[in-house]
Formats: structure tokens, sequence, C-alpha cells
């Protein structure tokens, strides 16, 4: 018997009345949200959902989403998180194409919008036939007919429940991929496949049982749900939650709750930058022993101008949905080396392959393969698209690296990013990172564009440091001085803000259409 709730029972076994869950003042205790996930777990039962049946959740970083998403897997469901910003018909895709039996939504507020959208996504699914509404008000009545507010759904349910035996190799949760060459397709992950993924975060990130988290990354992502919330709850950790981020509000959480561990993606360090930038002295947040990033590649610029800043080192990872997600990770107790995803976490092994599937040459670029516990048990209900991505037990991801002499992978793009420039290949990374270490560049996305002689031109999206007068020639010429001719942007275009996902990676697929 296996199931990813034990992360959660345990601590409550073990640690009762230790803080699991902090938002603003309200303050959860181990044996409180426990409590309230076993309600939840009987609800479903009650409701006559059965063990491996899908319930859909959209919630934002609040306490219900753990107290949903453990009682989910304690009734032996399979939990499918969705991202809060989806739409009407896009949340009815997700809720057909898992054959999701119940779905748990979040009403929404003026600063996240959701909650109607949810509702209509779910009035045009059959068989999907519980809906139940998570509201500020536990005590307001539903909106609309035919839903329960979780709030009078739980109401009198007994706190006591025994988890469902699930097998490790049952699903535990659904991660959907972003979609970025068709439509989102669910990764299906073993109870093994997260627990191992957990239990190998605790182990390499050094975790104590008073780490306090600060979980800005949503938690319906799967750095978020297992970086933090199923590695931070097993090894006893506070989790404090930020909704929505915002860099100064995260700096006066770190010191009010004097956190000691900060997981975000690249674009969150670039707004703590801004913050810091801003102080005469900046907050230094005394306290914080591990920050580490993942989700995008970090602009080595912003790594060594966070260490600038506020003397905390980043140690940069790397992982998909796919790989529950962790990967790989540049290693405590070994030299962390600026650029690159580290090495390969334990029980997980990573190789290049060339186009063919053979192992690339040692000194050679190559598309990185993954093997390990962490390895999907592939996409619901898509063999063929399974097969185009496990061949022989191994994962292909799509993403180009190099490895060093010691081992460590350096991350040069997606394949899928990489633009095609009059016959010579350009991985928009490379450029960007040049781009950086202008003076007056404060971030900056490239993408190809198409080109009536070269296939496609190279084009950058450049946000200017605040007071700069960069003009695109400046900044073109600067390029052209320092960079190949095959590989300088030709276009630029500044703007004050580039689109984004809700998890903080830059939207090049926008920019793309767009441009």
């Amino acid at each position: 018997m296996l199931n990813l709730a034990l992360m959660l029972e345990g601590s409550a076994e073990r640690l009762p009345n230790r803080d699991a869950v902090v938002l603003g003042d309200t303050r959860l205790s181990y044996a409180a949200l426990n409590g309230a996930a076993n309600q939840v777990a009987n609800l479903l039962l009650e409701s006559g959902i059965r063990p491996g049946d899908r319930v859909a959740l959209s919630c934002p970083n609040l306490p219900h989403f753990p107290i949903v998403y453990y009682g989910i897997l304690k009734a032996g469901a399979v939990v499918v998180p969705l991202n809060v910003l989806l739409k009407a018909g896009e949340i009815a895709y997700h809720l057909r194409d898992s054959g999701a039996k119940a779905y748990f939504c979040f009403e929404g507020t003026p600063e996240l919008p959701m909650g109607a959208e949810g509702w209509q996504g779910f009035g045009s699914v059959p068989g999907c036939d519980h809906l139940f509404l998570i509201t500020a008000d536990l005590r307001s009545p539903s909106p609309i007919e035919g839903a329960r507010t979780l709030g009078s759904a739980l109401d009198g349910r007994s706190s006591r429940f025994e988890t469902v035996v699930t097998e490790a190799t049952d699903t535990a949760v659904i991660l959907y991929t972003s979609g970025t060459t068709g439509q989102p397709k669910g990764a299906e992950l073993t109870h093994a496949n997260m627990v191992m993924n957990a239990l190998s975060c605790w182990r390499l990130f050094g975790a104590v049982d008073d780490d306090v988290h600060l979980v800005t990354l949503p938690l319906f992502h799967s750095f978020g749900q297992t970086v933090q919330m199923n590695a931070g709850l097993y090894g006893g950790a506070t989790l404090v939650l930020l909704p929505r981020f915002d860099a100064a509000t995260a700096l006066a959480l770190m010191e009010r709750e004097r956190v000691t561990f900060f997981a975000g993606v690249p674009t969150m360090y670039w707004g703590l930058l801004q913050v810091g930038r801003e102080r005469v002295v900046p907050a230094v947040p005394a306290n914080l022993r591990m920050a580490i990033s993942g989700g995008a590649a970090l602009p080595v610029e912003i790594l060594e101008q966070v260490e600038k800043v506020y003397g905390v080192r980043i140690r940069e990872g790397y992982g998909l949905s796919e790989t529950s997600p962790v990967a790989s990770f540049n290693h405590p107790g070994r030299p962390a080396k600026p650029g690159s995803i580290g090495q390969p976490i334990w029980g997980v092994q990573m190789k290049l392959i060339d186009a063919d599937g053979n192992e690339a040459p040692e000194s050679e670029q190559g598309e990185i393969a993954i093997r390990g516990h962490n390895v999907m048990k592939g996409y619901h209900g898509r063999p063929d698209a399974t097969a185009e991505v496990i061949r022989d037990g191994w994962f292909r991801t799509g993403d180009v690296a190099h490895r060093d002499e010691d081992g460590y992978y350096f991350i040069v793009d997606r394949a899928k990013d990489m633009i095609v420039r009059g016959g010579f290949n350009v991985y928009p990374r490379e450029i960007e990172e040049v781009l950086m270490t202008h003076p007056d560049v404060s971030l900056a996305a490239v993408v190809g564009v198409p080109h009536e002689s070269h296939g496609e031109e190279v084009k950058a999206f450049v946000i200017r440091d605040p007071g700069s007068r960069l003009t695109e020639g400046e900044l073109v010429d600067w390029c052209r001085e320092r960079m190949a001719g095959y590989k300088y942007p030709r276009l630029v275009e500044f703007r004050d803000e580039l689109p984004m996902t809700s998890t903080g990676k830059i939207l090049k697929r926008k920019l793309r259409d767009e441009a």
C-alpha cells in the first residue's frame, strides 16, 4: 500500500500542533489540516466517488488547496489540478478529457476572477455530477443551482477517516501540460512517482522540522506541488501561502514569518531584484537558508545580481510535469555552477541523444532523455502520444543541452524554440543571456519571426531599466559587436511588460503570434 496522502498523515501524527499552513492571520495546525482533509474524503465517498475516479480541483494558494488535494487522495481518487486562469471552454475540455466525476472550484475574487468561468465549464460536461464551490465565506449559500459550497458540504462530517488502500503504481495525480504544441495532455503520475520525488527533494534540500516555506508558486503546478507542498508537509515544515506573487509582499512575508526556504521561477527573482534596487538598504531575509529556481532557464545575470543584492545563492534545478517534476539539481555539498541545471537526483538517470535516439557524443549537444522513478505512467488516454515520448523507458524531454566533464548539464534551449535563420541554428537562450548583460536591459525574451529570404529572423522583446533611453538601433549595434552575424537580433521591440503564464514563465508562443 502506498498513498501520497501519507505525506500529510505522518506529520499530523508526529507534529499535530505545529502550524502546517499560514495565510494572513489564518494558521492551520497539522492536526486541523489532516482532519479537514478527512472530511473531504468522507464527503467524496458519501457522494459516490470511488477509488480511481478523477476529481478536478481549481484553487489558488489557499488552505483549501491542500485540504481538498489530500482529501481526494485519501478517498483513493485521482487529483486533477487545474490552472485557475483557464476559461470556461478550457475547463470543460480538461473535465471531459480527464473524465472527472466531481469538481472543486474556487468562487473567485476581483483579483483572481475565476468562479463563473469554472461553473460554466462544469455545466457542459456529462458525467461530472458534483460541483463544490470553494468560497471565502464558508456559510454562504451556493450561488448556482445544483452546486454546494465546500463549507456546507463538510458541515457535520467526521474528521476521522481511514485512508483507502492504493498501490504504488496507481495514478495519484494527472497534471496537464501547457499544450504548446496542441491540446493539453494529462500526465498520469503514480503514487510512487510523487512520493519518491517529494522524498528525494526533502533529502536533497537538507530539510529540517522548523523550515518555513514561502509558497508563491501555484500549487496546481508540479513545481510548487512536489517541491514545497508534498516535500514540505512530509518534513513538518510550515507553508506560508501567497496566492498571487508580488515581490514587495513576498519580501515582507519572508521577514515577518522568518522564512527559511523560497522556490521561484526566474521572473520572480527578477521581480525581487526590482524591489531590492529601489531600497537604499535591501531587506536581506536573514533566515533564508535555501533559494531554488526552476520552471525555466535562469539567466546567469539574474543569479549573480540576486546574490549581490540579497546575499543569497540560488541553486537551479530542472524538471517537467512528466517527471514529477524534479530530475536534476545543483546538489548542496557540491559546487553550484552558474547556468547549470546540475546533476541527476538520486534514482534518476539522464543522457543526451540525437534525432535518431542514439546517445550523442560526449562533446556534442543533444536532447535530454530521462529514466527513473520520476517518469510518468503515460499521457491519460493517449497511448500514441505516450509512445512518441517514452521509448525503452527513456522519456524524451524536447530540451537541448550539453554536459561538462563533471557531469553537470547546461540547457541550450527548447528544441521547439530553436530559430533557423538562413540555415543556421540560433538558440534564443544564448541571445537572452547576452542581452541581460547590457546595463539598460532589465528582462529580455527572444523569438523567431517569419522572414521572406532567411526563413526566420531573430527578434528581441525587451524591458528597459527605469529611466533608460536606450534605442532599438543602439541595442542592435551593441548586439552586433558581441554576437556572430547570423545570431544577433535585427529586430527589437521595447515593452513595459512581457506576457507570462500563471507560473511566471514568459509566453514566447504569444510573442511569436503577435509578431
